[in-house]
């Protein structure tokens, strides 16, 4: 990881994409940026604030939005679900911007290679720094090894050996073949003393696989979520996103394939819960291809207020986000900014009940996030792998 202060607006940290910190001198697509740091935004303290709020105002459409902004306990669907998937799914949109960009200086396939894993390494050291700190070095089996990072760089290394050999149906159709694979090995494959077909927390054969050959620390004790078998739908989500890009960078904006893609996605993916439930935790088929289609959906309208129709000022506030989101994304967890939080604002809330005291500390917290990413930002200053 390493650290920039170029003379112009570089590209993001999590993977290049198509947008410039100034949209009238490049024609880099600000749709992108703007769309990570609304994804980003959720896990950046905003979701904290809201969910803080269920209960307090008596309004009943806060209350249904803080109830989107947790996880179902098993099968179920709730907004927070998406947006893992809706990160992965960017991170295959700018990987196809990343890549053409390579390929037209004139790298080899092999050099594109060879970078793409580098980097997927780092992410999988990062991700464990960033899951296990401190790192217990004489508890090994107390080191969790699956991570949200470790997930993007393996999906992006794998989506690039995909992208640069195989075409926009190839791809597609890999993807759904993986997807099959997945369903059909969770259904007809026998766990000891479950047998075949149990998707329950105990019975699982995800579950049995982490425990059996995944090393360290399993996050839900019996399973990881982030585990070994559950790469395989996830990468999908980032393989699919390249043919987002390559829709937007061969054909500016095709509305009816990107329209066609993620109505197939979310209708399928509809219809395939009603046998293989969607599921987060074993990120089942239909929960790739439902999130995979609101992605789609997501995409095309930023894309069509920012870059369309140029309607701008307001993408800014995400755009600060998406940035430096590997930066915010590791701020939260080293700096303390609920606490600096309190030290700052503390006396402003203090008369408040003590329900009320925590809202707007987490809202103090958020704010000097976005305090800390802007000054980044006026700096240009953007932390990159």
């Amino acid at each position: 990881m390493n650290k920039t202060t170029p003379k112009g607006p570089k590209k993001d940290p999590e993977l290049e994409s198509p947008v410039s910190a100034d949209p009238q001198k490049s024609k880099r697509l600000l749709s992108i940026d703007a769309l990570r740091g609304f994804d980003m935004l959720l896990i950046a303290g905003g979701g904290t604030f809201l969910v803080l709020l269920k209960g307090k105002t008596g309004i009943a459409a806060l209350d249904w939005v803080a109830n989107q902004l947790t996880h179902p306990a098993w099968n179920g669907f709730t907004f927070y679900d998406f947006i893992f998937p809706l990160f992965l799914f960017i991170a295959g949109v700018s990987l196809t911007f990343s890549l053409n960009k390579g390929r037209s200086l004139g790298l080899s396939k092999a050099t594109l290679y060879r970078k793409t894993f580098i980097r997927m390494l780092i992410l999988i050291l990062l991700g464990i720094l960033y899951k296990n700190a401190p790192i217990t070095f004489f508890e090994p089996q107390q080191i969790r090894l699956g991570s949200v990072l470790g997930r993007i760089g393996l999906a992006t290394f794998v989506s690039t050996l995909l992208f640069l050999n195989l075409d926009f149906t190839k791809r597609l159709l890999t993807g759904l073949g993986i997807l099959l694979l997945y369903y059909a090995a969770l259904y007809l494959i026998p766990v000891p003393g479950y047998g075949a077909g149990d998707l329950s927390i105990e019975g699982n054969l995800v579950g049995w696989f982490d425990r059996t050959f995944l090393p360290g620390r399993l996050l839900q004790g019996n399973y990881d979520e982030l585990g070994l078998l559950t790469q395989f739908p996830a990468l999908c989500l980032t393989l699919f996103g390249t043919l987002a890009g390559e829709i937007l960078g061969r054909a500016w904006l095709d509305h009816r394939k990107i329209k066609y893609l993620a109505i197939a996605g979310i209708a399928v993916g509809l219809l395939w819960s009603l046998h293989f439930p969607i599921n987060k935790h074993l990120w089942t088929s239909s929960f790739i291809l439902l999130t995979t289609g609101m992605a789609f959906l997501f995409l095309l309208i930023f894309y069509l207020i920012i870059d369309v129709w140029k309607i701008r000022k307001w993408a800014f506030f995400f755009q600060v986000i998406g940035l430096n989101s590997l930066t915010v994304y590791f701020a939260y967890s080293f700096i303390n900014f609920n606490y600096t939080s309190e030290k700052l604002f503390g006396g402003l809330y203090a008369p408040l009940p003590e329900g009320w005291q925590e809202v707007f500390q987490a809202f103090g917290a958020f704010l000097l996030v976005w305090i800390f990413l802007y000054i980044l930002y006026r700096l240009k200053i953007f932390v990159k792998v």
